[in-house]
């Protein structure tokens, strides 16, 4: 084998060839392995650092090898915790799709780990800051002292005999959060690792989600990400973090151990502790754009690696097509696009053994040409690949481009979240008309949406609430959106958000409307926790979080966002247990399989029956009242058509549920004796606490304005 020694500041550094493959810096027990794909590259420079915040490389050096599109190297003398970063040749050619600038150091796009963050200098940015040619000139400042290092890591980790829940779908509750605002306010988390992985695998938090009852946390992105220029030179931040620029990075910020690898194996530490206690994690991950916006954009990573390679340009390849709202859009067509995204996915499985992923947008990594095509590579190539295809896969089935609305549409193997449910059960409870029909089809887990494509109820993520909106609290608080302190002038959020503030807006000393507001927030998560489907709600909303009626508040990373512990709704915390505690422990809300809506052999009652308030069955005309807000379900436990894990048949307690939203108290009448001779009452959403209490067939049952009544037929009664 061919060696050779480059004389460079501070040592001499031996080089060999290297291989092509694995892309990135890989540690192999010896040395480091470096490769990075460019295909249109006419040279690229490996940089190494000794510090962070280092302006100027210790040593570079030019990679000579190039297999496959892919400069590669192989550096026996470099250990883990080394410093890094790429500086690539080629022409600077904007108007055919070009951008190659080696003034710019650049961030591995397969970078394990990120030291630090973006320091915004005009110098990160290809062209002249202010030039009237605009991207069009060219910068020749250096843009290391302003620009995260990546970090060579060592990825062994004790993960004991750690292994994945693998909770199903049907049993699934799945409990949004983000990471930093979930404990930073946390009085019994220790304030040094508050706002981290570590605070996350603390047992306080351990303990809470499990008394909670949460099968599943979904953690808002942790990829490594840029918080935007104009944010933080107006004092606000990404927050969110819908902006990568790491996709195999977890990101530094909320790591309490150090930026030089420690934030991997704090991450890798929390999911073991999860998984201990039988929690999966769920990744909320964002392929479908990049932190380097558009034509007047920094050049960070990609733009500068190879602009063309990566991303969806338009005919006049200066520009980019943004399908995303973000300024640019990732080429999922291209094969070594797709490899960046598969190999990512398969590393956070692999890895660092998540459950699953929650794509982003995911419409737009559909659309092969302009259309969206739910049969395109990406979609076939997960479906082949024997890791990522056995995971939770969920996607958020709309981007902002032409026909992005696509929910209903993704394939066999995928869930998606269910906007058209949030938009019903919003609707319904805030009294709107002509909605009863859509809320028996949401409510059955949406088989209009997804039975004809032979999927389950378990397609459907049903949710009332997103980090994107109002929380529940707000959501019953406001009629109208407050984001004055995003310093948009409230232009910005979405405007039509269905939301009610039972007569009074924000914060009021009325105990009417107190009550009230109380009141819709129950019968909005009881809806969402018996309805079929997968229920997904936001951390916070349990315990009455209100960003004050910010329904955007993505660049909030304070108080606004963070989840205020010492102000807990504690009533409303035991109420949520106890409505997550009542799903879990009754098959009946959690099916596998579609109603029939007919008669099953040997009872001969149907599986699911729809009541009017004088006990008479509904008819299709009923479904069609415009006025009409109020209804009974009928739930047969011996109508779930299905069977456990040995092939025992699965049978529960029979349920009728009461949904009055109309603003008046309404008169129900109970069903005949075949249905069941004896009803008692397990929930009812005007009260905080109710009493239990029994009822008789053909009895009436007296259910007060915009309330539910939860009834139970026990099996043994039959």
């Amino acid at each position: 084998m061919e060696t050779s020694v480059l004389k460079t500041a501070p040592a001499n550094i031996i080089v060999y060839p290297g291989s092509p493959y694995p892309l990135g810096a890989t540690w192999d027990g010896i040395g480091v392995n470096f490769a990075l794909y460019a295909d249109n590259a006419t040279s690229v420079e490996l940089c190494f650092f000794t510090n962070p915040s280092d302006e100027v490389e210790s040593a570079k050096i030019r990679l000579v090898e190039r297999s496959h599109h892919v400069w590669h190297a192989y550096f026996p003398d470099i250990r883990p915790g080394q410093l890094y970063g790429y500086r690539v040749h080629g022409s600077y050619d904007p108007q055919n799709g070009h951008r190659f600038n080696s003034s710019k150091l650049l961030i591995d796009p397969y970078a394990k780990a990120i030291a630090g963050t973006i320091d915004w200098n005009d110098s990160l940015f290809g062209y002249e800051v202010g030039s009237p040619d605009e991207d069009l000139s060219f910068s020749e400042t250096d843009s290391a002292a302003f620009i995260p290092k990546c970090v060579v890591i060592d990825s062994k980790f004790d993960w004991s005999n750690d292994k994945s829940p693998k909770i199903p779908y049907h049993q699934s509750i799945i409990y949004e959060a983000h990471v930093k605002g979930f404990t930073k306010l946390h009085p019994e988390i220790p304030d040094q690792i508050r706002g981290t992985y570590a605070a996350l695998a603390h047992p306080v938090t351990i303990k809470y989600l499990m008394e909670l009852g949460i099968t599943a946390i979904e953690l808002m992105p942790v990829h490594h990400f840029v918080a935007d220029r104009h944010l933080k030179e107006k004092g606000l931040t990404n927050y969110w973090g819908y902006n990568t620029i790491g996709f195999f990075a977890p990101d530094a910020r909320y790591s309490s151990s150090g930026v030089l690898g420690e934030q991997v194996v704090e991450f890798k530490n929390m999911v073991k502790e999860l998984h201990k206690a039988n929690i999966e994690v769920i990744l909320d991950v964002v392929y479908n754009h990049t932190a380097e916006g558009n034509h007047m954009g920094p050049t960070l990573s990609f733009k500068g690696i190879d602009n063309a390679a990566y991303y969806r340009l338009t005919e006049d390849r200066r520009y980019y097509m943004d399908y995303t709202g973000t300024g640019n859009t990732l080429n999922a067509n291209l094969p070594n696009v797709l490899r960046l995204m598969m190999d990512s996915l398969r590393y956070w499985i692999l890895d660092m053994h998540v459950d699953g992923f929650r794509f982003d947008l995911a419409s737009t990594l559909a659309r092969e040409l302009h259309e969206v095509d739910r049969l395109s590579a990406f979609f076939d190539i997960i479906h082949q690949d024997p890791t990522i295809s056995q995971v939770k896969l969920i996607a958020e089935p709309w981007d902002v481009g032409e026909g992005g609305y696509q929910v209903g549409k993704f394939p066999q193997d995928w869930a998606e979240w269910n906007g058209k449910y949030r938009d019903c059960i919003r609707d319904y409870w805030r009294g709107a008309d002509s909605v009863l029909g859509e809320f028996a089809a949401r409510f059955t887990g949406s088989p209009d949406l997804y039975e004809s494509d032979y999927r389950r109820p378990t397609a459907s993520i049903n949710f009332i609430t997103a980090h994107d909106g109002f929380t529940l609290e707000d959501l019953v608080s406001y009629n109208e959106k407050h984001n004055e302190a995003n310093g948009e002038d409230n232009m910005d959020g979405e405007n039509h958000n269905r939301s009610w503030n039972c007569g009074s807006e924000g914060p009021t000393d009325d105990p009417i409307v107190i009550e009230l507001r109380k009141r819709q927030k129950r019968n909005l998560t009881t809806t969402l926790f018996l309805s079929q489907g997968v229920p997904m709600f936001v951390a916070g909303d349990e315990i009455g979080r209100t960003q004050q009626g910010n329904n955007n508040a993505y660049c909030q990373d304070n108080e606004i966002s963070w989840l205020d512990w010492q102000g807990a709704d504690r009533q409303f915390l035991e109420f949520t247990k106890g409505i997550i505690h009542l799903r879990k422990n009754h098959p009946t809300f959690c099916r596998r399989r579609w109603f029939q809506g007919r008669p099953i052999k040997g009872i001969g009652l149907e599986d699911i029956a729809w009541f009017l308030p004088d006990g008479a069955e509904m008819t299709e005309e009923h479904w069609n009242n415009d006025f009409a807000k109020s209804l009974a379900i009928y739930l047969n436990g011996r109508g779930l058509h299905s069977v456990g894990p040995r092939g025992e048949s699965i049978v529960d307690d029979s349920f009728y549920l009461i949904f009055n939203a109309y603003h008046e108290s309404l008169d129900f009448t109970l069903p005949p004796l075949k249905y069941g001779r004896q009803w008692h009452r397990v929930l009812d959403t005007s009260m905080a606490t109710h009493e239990d209490e029994t009822f008789e067939a053909n009895d009436v049952v007296t259910a007060e304005g915009r309330s539910i009544i939860v009834l139970k037929h026990p099996l043994l009664y039959r």
